[in-house]
């Protein structure tokens, strides 16, 4: 049933490039309406009581503080967009979910939701004794983590198709005398510098063929209006950890062999 009443928003990491360009879209939107903005300096309190979703594009420490207070609340629901989280981070996300629906994603496109469909199946087809896959992925100077986040995610897809642990797989970085590739491993690289909104590319290489599945984001007011789609799916959710696969699930799974 579609709300007579425009979802009360807030927004966390305000004051970074993503959270001013969530922002910049909630101006253009009936369906939506500023009610909390949250900063490094303030505003955590007041959004808390008066948002009915929270949009997070702030710091991985700062999301896991964001989750446990609103967890403790038992609300808002929380859509999280921040990434590099530790493991004691991703923890504390993960007990809030059991109090307040929350969608994470390391990426909020509806492109990279299909890549990953996309990379997962490749993964699960093409299978390690022949194929590697190696994962390229290149962002702006400013950039504090890495891999990215999305980078991460897609990882993750490649190892779900090969029925294994990211964990398991991944080779994070490469430096002087390495030895040969493992067999199996899920490589990583990180290029930084300008501009650069993002670009990731997962290359499953053959002895004799390669195959790579890319996506380049031109405008990071696509990952914006993502996660605003997410704001609006979670409202009223049961508590659970959500991500873009649950929010786009039926377009994402029109990729899928039936």
């Amino acid at each position: 049933m579609q709300r007579s009443t425009p979802l009360q928003l807030g927004v966390a990491g305000a004051d970074g490039a993503m959270g001013r360009a969530v922002l910049a879209l909630i101006e253009e939107r009936a369906d939506l309406e500023l009610a909390g903005v949250i900063t490094r300096a303030a505003g955590l309190d007041e959004a808390l009581g008066a948002c009915e979703v929270i949009v997070d594009f702030s710091t991985a420490s700062a999301s896991a503080a964001l989750a446990s207070a609103a967890a403790e609340r038992g609300r808002p629901a929380l859509v999280i967009g921040s990434t590099g989280f530790t493991e004691a981070e991703e923890t504390a996300i993960a007990q809030a979910a059991s109090r307040i629906a929350i969608v994470k994603s390391g990426n909020f496109s509806l492109g990279i939701a299909l890549l990953a469909e996309l990379v997962e199946q490749a993964a699960r087809r093409l299978g390690p004794a022949d194929w590697d896959i190696e994962i390229l992925e290149a962002h702006h100077r400013r950039k504090v983590d890495a891999p990215s986040g999305t980078a991460l995610m897609l990882g993750e897809a490649a190892a779900r198709g090969r029925g294994r642990k990211l964990a398991d797989l991944a080779a994070r970085g490469r430096d002087g005398l390495t030895g040969a590739r493992g067999d199996g491993a899920i490589g990583f690289a990180s290029l930084r510098g300008g501009g650069l909104v993002g670009e990731h590319s997962v290359i499953l290489a053959g002895e004799d063929e390669i195959l790579t599945l890319s996506h380049s984001a031109r405008d990071r007011r696509r990952f914006a209006r993502g996660a605003l789609t997410a704001a609006l799916w979670v409202n009223g959710k049961p508590p659970g950890l959500y991500d873009m696969r649950d929010v786009l699930g039926s377009e994402v799974r029109e990729v899928s062999p039936r």
